[in-house]
């Protein structure tokens, strides 16, 4: 049978979600703990692989297992064996060709760019103390919606059938010291979305015309598109799937 795991982690301390040979990271501290609870080895799918440093406040992953779950032990057990940093909402019981990437429909990300010194925020905000036209930038937002190619703000050199991105939403919004980028798509491609912010900070910067945003597209250069912004500012925060994956019910949701 196979189940929905929904789970969130402040990814400071791993080298990405996905397994790596020579670092920790979030899928093998979790593959690690349900094969323990189960007493085999349990594999996991994640919904996306995101880099190391970066944070999700919704990711979902899928696992196989040959029965019923007592789901709400099973939660209460996890996050007492887990780390600090990794935290079990909830696990749900979903079709057997249910895929937590293949399904999801869509994506959103946030990335937090600090307008001032911060002694809380500094290790989970991107400080930028030059003042951004915000205005600027969300017209440029509107400009990444004309488009479906986004090969400029890949990382070079990856291992992708197609650079085709459907961008839904992008749009950056104020919220006290802080501003906020918001971008929803059906995908995303390696850095895509730290590669935008440092173009969209140099359009509020004013090293770079708005104008300019439909040239760097077109090149399909990443060299013409805007510095990559660190990771410790950019967060998963929601994966979409329809209903109909789900099998039944569980804990009323």
């Amino acid at each position: 049978m196979r189940y929905f795991i929904e789970l969130s982690y402040n990814g400071k301390a791993y080298h990405g979600w996905q397994y790596q040979p020579n670092a920790i990271s979030v899928q093998q501290v979790l593959e690690e703990a349900l094969s323990k609870m189960f007493k085999t080895k349990t594999a996991i799918v994640g919904a996306g692989r995101t880099d190391a440093g970066v944070h999700a406040s919704q990711m979902f992953a899928h696992f196989d297992f040959n029965g019923e779950l007592d789901i709400d032990t099973l939660i209460y057990r996890l996050n007492s064996f887990l780390p600090e940093d990794i935290a079990i909402h909830d696990i749900f019981l979903v079709k057997p060709n249910a895929h937590a990437r293949f399904n999801a429909t869509s994506r959103t990300y946030n990335y937090r760019v600090s307008n001032r010194k911060n002694a809380f925020t500094f290790d989970y905000a991107y400080r930028m103390l030059q003042h951004l036209d915000v205005e600027k930038m969300n017209k440029a937002c509107e400009i990444l919606l004309q488009y479906k190619d986004f090969q400029c703000f890949s990382k070079v050199n990856t291992d992708v059938k197609t650079y085709h991105c459907d961008i839904k939403e992008a749009y950056w919004k104020v919220e006290n010291d802080e501003l906020t980028f918001v971008i929803t798509a059906d995908r995303f491609l390696r850095n895509m979305v730290r590669a935008i912010v440092g173009t969209m900070i140099n359009i509020g910067l004013g090293k770079i015309e708005i104008e300019e945003l439909h040239t760097i597209i077109k090149s399909k250069s990443r060299s013409e598109a805007g510095f990559s912004v660190s990771a410790h500012g950019l967060y998963l925060t929601k994966v979409v799937y329809p209903e109909s994956i789900k099998l039944n019910t569980i804990n009323g949701k």
